[in-house]
């Protein structure tokens, strides 16, 4: 058989030739791209081949074979490479999530993730940030290669730089050059720690657990540098890793925090088996009951099966007070006639109580039972309080923001407002609401006002609207259900959060409203007229009621803040005063002899001096200036109302 590659080139028909087609390459021609593909050598190291050719004074057709070599050369090359790295960086992947399966130190497995991000990225720095709920803001939790004391120091307010950017909207964020790029807000602060590190091209990733940031992956150099989408969606899959590890973490934690407390309910299981078997069934159903989601009426029902009675919680003000109170002091349960009663405190502040009823008799080992159900539902209950206090102060900082109009892009308000089930889109009334008890201390004072934002935020939750403390009260943004109106709405969110707090509340409403997420001044100046209706509300001694702007008119105008004189009378009876300016005639002195004179176009006539049929005529051009219906007796007032603020408002000179 004849070897192809040693055939000449009479053995190619002329057709292939005129066709075009490649001669095969003389024997041995590869041979230098092989053993450069076997060495790994660098792309540099393809151009030797053709030029050492030359130098040994090769035929023109070996010169050939070897040029048309070295593409195919450099192309297996680019292949090889490519997928020495793809290896490279699944092994990576695998490695970091191997650690993860065995998580033991938290933060070693951060390390071990921004290590390797930087490694397979070739960058200068890698560092990760997380978020700090309490503070508003993310902070520098691990860096690898970073020198600058101030960059590992540096905290990230939301929005603030590349990294306050990707913690704020969750998505991923380059820069080949970061202080040339305004895309991002820059601060003294931050800046100093990146010029500090010498840093210049920067890429984030957030770290995200379902739909909420936890933090932000980073890499970076210090050059400029264009960051490939593969550079990207590999450091986004780091960052997925590393949200895991947090996450797992934190859940560990809980868990052993929670069953830590279930363990030492052990320590009164000594003596007795029977006592030690009821004991460990309620162990066991606490521990599932808190590991499952469980709530305090749970762990009522679980604590009284295993003690045989009838096992209540009940509100702090439904306690008896001084068994309540000495329950705290000692931090044990206590015996209240045929009761016992657990505390459920924090710290200093009284959550409720645990209430064993018709059990007088009750042993030390089941007693400490009861003792620890009620620190169980302690827990359950500040946790609870927790995560409602998270919800209310997201609600509030998205009203807050609408009420100052600080962030006017409808694309972002409507995302936030959706996270929280909210539409903007939707027709809304914006509610004002006020204690109306008397506190005698400062303390007391804000203590209601506490207790007025929980009911108006749990409100909200539970009508897709959003809460807010402010000045001195609450304000509401709710949605308006077909058929209902502001009037209605204002009276039932009185009762409610009357009933809620205990005290009465007094609430205003606005006019319905429409389309804030475009028009968010709107809600601003909904809101100020709902003061203007609460204000009305007290001054006329409805406190505890609630009332919409409707309901006032002119009365509630006059009655409140922000008193628009000049447009109540020129609404009423404008056309009158510009009639009589415009003609030099005598309208409003008519209308004013004629009320004053009981309606009476006779008496009129002589107040004034003139003709009877000179009153009709005057009476008749007011009809057509203000109405028919003007001397309806709810017109009828409105205007000599009118014609009595345009008098005072000017006066006769003399």
């Amino acid at each position: 058989m004849v070897n192809p590659v040693s055939m000449s080139s009479d053995h190619v028909q002329p057709a292939e030739r005129s066709a075009g087609l490649a001669e095969p390459p003389p024997s041995g021609a590869e041979t230098p791209y092989l053993e450069l593909l076997a060495r790994g050598a660098s792309a540099d190291a393809y151009e030797q081949p053709v030029l050492l050719a030359r130098a040994e004074g090769r035929p023109a057709e070996w010169i050939a074979a070897l040029q048309r070599a070295k593409p195919l050369a450099l192309r297996v090359r680019s292949e090889l490479e490519g997928r020495r790295r793809r290896e490279a960086e699944l092994s990576a992947l695998f490695e970091t999530a191997h650690d993860l399966a065995g998580l033991r130190d938290l933060d070693a497995v951060l390390q071990a993730i921004v290590q390797r991000a930087r490694s397979l990225l070739g960058t200068d720095v890698a560092y990760l940030s997380l978020n700090d709920p309490a503070r508003g803001d993310t902070y520098m939790r691990v860096t690898e290669g970073s020198v600058a004391a101030r960059f590992q120091q540096l905290r990230l307010g939301m929005g603030e730089g590349l990294g306050g950017l990707v913690a704020q909207t969750a998505r991923p964020y380059v820069t080949d050059d970061y202080f040339k790029d305004d895309r991002f807000q820059h601060t003294r602060t931050i800046d100093a720690g990146v010029r500090d590190e010498g840093l210049v091209a920067i890429l984030g990733v957030p770290l995200t657990l379902g739909h909420h940031v936890i933090g932000v992956l980073f890499a970076a150099d210090r050059r400029a540098r264009v960051f490939e989408r593969e550079q990207i969606a590999l450091l986004g899959s780091f960052a997925a890793l590393a949200a895991a590890a947090i996450d797992t973490a934190n859940l560990l934690a809980e868990t052993r925090s929670a069953l830590a407390e279930l363990e030492r309910a052990n320590e009164i299981i000594q003596d007795r088996s029977g006592v030690i078997e009821r004991a460990s069934d309620v162990h066991d159903r606490l521990a599932e009951l808190v590991l499952r989601g469980g709530g305090v009426h749970d762990v009522a029902t679980a604590v009284a099966e295993v003690l045989d009675g009838t096992v209540e919680f009940t509100e702090a003000d439904a306690a008896p007070a001084e068994a309540l109170e000495a329950s705290r002091a000692e931090g044990h349960a206590v015996r209240h006639e045929d009761d016992w009663i657990a505390a459920v405190a924090a710290g200093g502040e009284l959550l409720g109580a645990l209430v064993l009823r018709g059990h007088p008799g009750l042993d030390p080992v089941d007693q400490r039972t009861l003792e620890r159900a009620a620190m169980v539902t302690s827990l359950l209950l500040l946790a609870r309080r927790s995560a409602a206090e998270a919800e209310q102060r997201v609600r509030g900082e998205l009203l807050d923001d609408l009420l100052d109009a600080r962030d006017r892009d409808p694309r972002l308000l409507r995302e936030r407002a959706a996270r929280l089930h909210a539409d903007l889109d939707a027709v809304h009334v914006v509610l004002a609401a006020r204690p109306e008890d008397d506190a005698p201390d400062a303390d007391q004072e804000a203590d209601a006002r506490r207790r007025l934002a929980a009911a108006a935020s749990h409100l909200a939750a539970t009508r897709h609207g959003l809460a807010a403390a402010r000045d001195g009260g609450t304000v509401l943004l709710l949605p308006l259900d077909p058929g209902d109106t502001a009037t209605e709405l204002a009276r039932r969110a009185a009762r409610h959060l009357g009933t809620a707090v205990h005290a009465p509340v007094t609430v205003g409403a606005s006019a319905p409203t429409g389309n804030l997420a475009a028009r968010p001044d709107a809600i601003a100046t909904a809101y100020a007229e709902a003061r203007r209706c609460l204000d009305a509300l007290r001054l006329l001694g409805r406190s505890g009621d609630g009332a919409a702007a409707e309901d006032f008119g002119f009365l509630g105008l006059l009655l409140a803040g922000d008193r628009d004189i000049p447009g109540f009378v020129d609404r009423t009876i404008g056309q009158v005063v510009a009639y009589d300016r415009r003609r030099g005639t005598e309208l409003l002195r008519t209308l004013d002899a004629y009320f004053a004179c009981g309606m009476s176009p006779a008496r009129t006539k002589d107040e004034l001096h003139v003709h009877v049929n000179t009153v009709a005529q005057r009476l008749e051009r007011v009809g057509r200036l203000l109405g028919d219906d003007w001397q309806s007796p709810a017109r009828a007032l409105e205007i000599q109302l009118a014609l009595r603020l345009h008098r005072l408002s000017a006066p006769e000179r003399h």
